[in-house]
């Protein structure tokens, strides 16, 4: 435990790695704010010093997730013409499923205004999964490009196939549940063989 008045580093990401672990762990209905400091190892009062509370800090979490798999598939366009096409959108497929995936949606729905706060901030434009679907879109039509990819296919259907799956697997998934993961690969896989 950090001593009192002792700046903590790199305090969000401590605080989010620690909501992350207790809520695949224990489920989303064990996240309280004395859970994950005490999962983090820091001051009680750490969280709502940096948060306004547990629903912001949610949101936060979630968005930061968010944020963070669309810059994975943002990468995707840097890829076109290298490594093997599934290889890649499974990549970034099963990034949705990192950092403790259905948990953490679990925590968002089990918190109405944290959901709240994400529905806004995601119609305001910051990137979830409507990032994630154009940029899969983008890669294919790349790919299409450099004849890697069957003109047959249809990069917009794929993608909103491949998001919509990742969607339902957060969303219905929960700690105990089956791996998504395999699945994601095996729908990947059965896309673009088309």
């Amino acid at each position: 435990m950090s001593p009192r008045g002792v700046a903590t580093p790199d305090v969000r990401e401590r605080l989010f790695a620690a909501a992350e672990r207790v809520a695949e762990r224990d489920g989303p209905g064990a996240l309280t704010s004395r859970s994950v400091t005490t999962e983090a190892g820091c001051a009680k009062g750490l969280l709502h010093t940096h948060f306004a509370g547990l629903d912001e800090f949610v949101a936060e979490l979630c968005l930061d997730r968010f944020a963070r798999t669309a810059a994975k598939a943002q990468a995707l366009s840097e890829l076109a013409g290298q490594g093997e096409v599934a290889h890649n959108l499974e990549a970034v497929a099963l990034a949705l499923f990192d950092s403790g995936g259905p948990a953490i949606s679990g925590l968002a729905m089990t918190r109405p205004a944290a959901a709240l706060r994400i529905r806004e901030a995601l119609e305001g434009g910051a990137p979830g999964f409507a990032a994630v679907q154009e940029a899969i879109t983008g890669y294919l039509k790349a790919e299409q490009g450099l004849d890697r990819v069957a003109e047959t296919i249809d990069p917009d259907a794929v993608a909103l196939a491949i998001v919509g799956s990742a969607h339902h697997l957060l969303m219905t998934g929960w700690p105990g549940t089956p791996d998504p993961r395999p699945p994601m690969a095996r729908l990947v896989a059965a896309l673009l063989d088309g």
